[in-house]
């Protein structure tokens, strides 16, 4: 039994110095572990640009859609798009189908006008040989005259009125006819709707009528974009923008701020304001209507100012602040002042130099861990 307990102490002594042994390398060694080493980094002198982005289309200022005078059926079409035309080219023909009512009105009013001037004229022709034997006065004779000159123009305009029903154009009138479809201004054709054989409505107070055209400026160009209400009252006319076209890489196109809608419209739960931008083109520059673009407008800037990244500034309450290096892996905290920021940089308006080393959080890579020694001074 004595044995058996001797035994039983010594294995226990042995166990605890073994814990002891193994405890106290394990010490020894977390001792001798390298502790965490920062890099550090410097304020820059740079630029803090603020943006918004706005997304829109690029629209022709002033695009016309031109509208036959008369309907009818298109006979000839003289355009495509694309083409460039003048203030009275003509872009297409019409020939007129008569209106049967307003052709049996045109063709009874010639009846008339026709009856009309022969009873006029026999008048005159039997009152002329009484004014002879000095029968008729000649003021009776004068009324005669006027009534047959009065008949032979109601004649006239009967025959102009029944050659409008039929084909839209008068004896009288020259070259003028409303079946010529002419160009109201000077522009490119941007589409063509109808084609020869298609029927065509004149626009009347019932129908707006069929769009023969549509002719536009297209040296005459506007950015048409929305804008969250968050951001609208940072806006003005007048502010510099920059375009970029989906469709054209590599291209950035100047535009000009020109006008903000006062009313806002909802889409998908946020309000949007509208805005439109004159496009400036160089010359020999061409954009197509229709383009999709983005709008980058710059909102406030600072030139030439001490930058630092966001990610190296920490926040005290609404305190910010850095952590200086002052030895060797050794830092303290420095608050600082924060101007404008991108999101990205920050201006820093005071508490730090182009000098002053900044705490970065990323910890190093092994090999500067050993470049350094592998042994430092915990922060």
């Amino acid at each position: 039994m004595k044995k058996g307990r001797l035994y039983a102490l010594i294995i226990f002594v042995i166990a605890v110095v073994a814990a002891a042994i193994y405890t106290v390398d394990f010490l020894y060694k977390k001792e001798q572990t390298a502790e965490a080493f920062y890099r550090t980094q410097t304020a820059q002198q740079g630029d803090i640009v603020l943006k918004t982005v706005a997304s829109g289309s690029i629209q022709p200022r002033h695009e016309i859609l031109i509208k036959p005078q008369v309907s009818g059926i298109v006979r000839i079409v003289h355009i495509e798009a694309g083409d460039l035309v003048k203030t009275g080219d003509v872009l297409a023909e019409v020939m007129i189908v008569p209106n049967m009512s307003a052709l049996s009105s045109a063709e009874n009013r010639l009846s008339r006008a026709q009856i009309s001037l022969d009873d006029a004229n026999r008048t005159y022709e039997r009152n002329s040989a009484l004014f002879e034997k000095g029968v008729l006065s000649a003021m009776d004779l004068q009324r005669d005259e006027i009534a047959l000159k009065q008949a032979k123009e109601e004649l006239l305009g009967a025959k102009d009125n029944l050659r409008i029903v039929k084909e839209g154009v008068t004896a009288r009138g020259g070259s003028a006819s409303n079946t010529l479809i002419r160009s109201t201004i000077d522009g490119m054709v941007l589409d063509v709707p109808i084609k020869k054989g298609n029927s065509v409505i004149e626009a009347n107070n019932f129908n707006d009528g069929t769009t023969i055209a549509s002719v536009a400026d297209m040296q005459d160009l506007i950015f048409v974009g929305k804008i969250d209400e968050s951001e609208v009252e940072k806006l003005h006319k007048g502010m510099e923008i920059e375009l970029t076209i989906g469709a054209i890489e590599d291209e950035v196109y100047p535009a000009t701020l020109e006008h903000i809608s006062p009313k806002g419209i909802e889409e998908s739960g946020a309000i949007q304001f509208e805005i439109k931008a004159a496009v400036i083109l160089e010359e020999g520059q061409f954009l197509r209507a229709g383009y999709s673009a983005n709008a980058e407008v710059v909102l406030d800037k600072r030139v030439g100012v001490l930058t630092l990244s966001e990610m190296l500034v920490q926040y005290d309450g609404s305190q910010p602040y850095v952590e200086l290096e002052t030895a060797p892996n050794t830092y303290e905290r420095k608050d600082i002042q924060l101007g404008l920021s991108d999101g990205l940089s920050v201006e820093i308006v005071s508490g730090l130099t182009g000098e002053d080393a900044i705490k970065v959080w990323n910890k190093p890579s092994f090999e500067e861990f050993k470049r350094k020694g592998g042994r430092g001074k915990k922060h």
